[in-house]
């Protein structure tokens, strides 16, 4: 991406850390219309991440918010509930969630410059200090990934650590900004910033967790019924008791159970590993699964057996999207997966249809990608090398009413 030189104006570094310095940052945020936001936590003994620390940047202030010290964080979650005023992170999935966790709500209007950087045609995931190196020209020192955020005093090398993840956020916000909006790509970012939130915050609820547990699929409906209730009893004790589930029970115990389990209580009386705290409620857990009707145990998901025509297909569109996307300046990677592809071959198949969830069902990937591939799918678009040096080497001809092959010289 060419870029101009970057010439940082001098930022106050203010150390956020009593309740009078709380009000007066969150006066000072009160009056901008954006500001640069992370945050550092220590998520591997606890079943919700806690909270270590807040990095806020504006135009002209770097703040360090000390939630140990500072008390309740009431009002400056509520700043980040006016969709007036833009949040920017970076890879901001964790921000997301603990705005979430900490107001029972997510950023309002948030503005993420690695899934920003995807839509112009860079690196994606492109990380935080690439991401300032290559828009700002600016190289980075990281040193600090694995300290513990836990301890007090900060150390100088943390302190200049937590400031730096947020230095750069709204230079680099303002020159995404403006790099979309030359690329008519603004409303595609909104697209993907509520997407990314929705995610962010909708995992815990929507996605059937339990079916990511190793050895998952070798287990019968009834035998997945039984995990899936063990599995919901662990998730509830972790939570009350704020520690990793995985602490409750181990994943392969777990496993375990559901293959025991399915066959009577008695068969767990001897398992090797099986929590001892709670026996009654894992059995309880047990029998409630035990007891459903068949049509009541989830379904055995089994992988797909593809016509050979389905792995070959969606490997010429591979092609072709990454053809597409350099031409286009998008981040393939954002655009979609591999499956994603077979899945919009499959759709061609009698008898089948594009997922619901498929992201071609609609948005700007439906205008802008998916024609393209259907019209390579049809046959109505025939696909030649013409420059194997160029960047993007591919060429497309459109089948004219005659079934004869003409060029297509018009944006892809």
């Amino acid at each position: 991406m060419p870029r101009r030189p970057f010439r940082p104006l001098p930022l106050s570094e203010v150390s956020v850390a009593d309740e009078r310095a709380l009000v007066e940052a969150v006066a000072h945020l009160r009056d901008t219309d954006a500001f640069g936001f992370d945050t550092e936590f220590v998520g591997e003994d606890t079943y919700r991440p806690e909270l270590c620390l807040i990095q806020v940047s504006t135009a002209d202030r770097l703040m360090l918010i000390d939630p140990f010290a500072c008390g309740p964080l009431d009002e400056f979650w509520a700043l980040m509930h006016d969709p007036r005023r833009v949040i920017v992170a970076h890879a901001g999935r964790e921000e997301v969630r603990m705005c979430r966790f900490a107001s029972g709500r997510p950023p309002a209007n948030l503005f993420d410059v690695q899934i920003a950087a995807g839509l112009v045609g860079m690196t994606y995931p492109i990380g935080y200090a690439g991401a300032v190196q290559e828009i700002l020209g600016v190289r980075l020192t990281k040193g600090d990934t694995l300290t513990d955020w836990r301890r007090r005093p900060l150390s100088a090398s943390q302190v200049r650590y937590a400031y730096d993840d947020v230095r750069y956020l709204l230079p680099i916000h303002a020159r995404l900004t403006n790099r979309l909006t030359k690329l008519n790509r603004l409303p595609w970012a909104d697209e993907e910033f509520t997407a990314f939130v929705r995610r962010a915050t909708g995992d815990e609820v929507t996605v059937e967790r339990w079916r990511k547990l190793k050895g998952i699929g070798a287990l019968n409906r009834r035998e997945l019924a039984v995990v899936r209730a063990v599995f919901g009893w662990r998730e509830g004790v972790a939570e009350r008791q704020n520690r990793p589930a995985r602490s409750v029970m181990r994943d392969d115990i777990l496993i375990e159970v559901g293959r025991r389990g399915a066959k009577g209580t008695d068969e767990l009386q001897h398992l090797r590993g099986m929590p001892r705290f709670d026996t009654a409620g894992i059995l309880a857990a047990v029998r409630t699964a035990v007891e459903l009707t068949p049509a009541q145990c989830p379904e055995r998901i089994v992988g797909e057996i593809d016509p050979p025509q389905v792995g070959t297909l969606s490997a010429l569109l591979s092609v072709v999207l990454a053809d597409l996307c350099e031409h286009l300046k998008l981040a393939q990677p954002l655009v979609c997966s591999q499956q994603d592809l077979k899945d919009l071959v499959r759709a061609r198949l009698p008898g089948n249809g594009l997922p619901d969830d498929s992201p071609f069902a609609g948005g700007w990937r439906a205008d802008a990608i998916r024609a393209a591939l259907e019209e390579v799918l049809d046959g109505k678009t025939s696909v030649r090398v013409a420059d194997p040096l160029a960047a993007d080497p591919l060429e497309y001809l459109l089948e004219d009413e005659d079934g004869d092959e003409e060029d297509d010289d018009s944006d892809v």
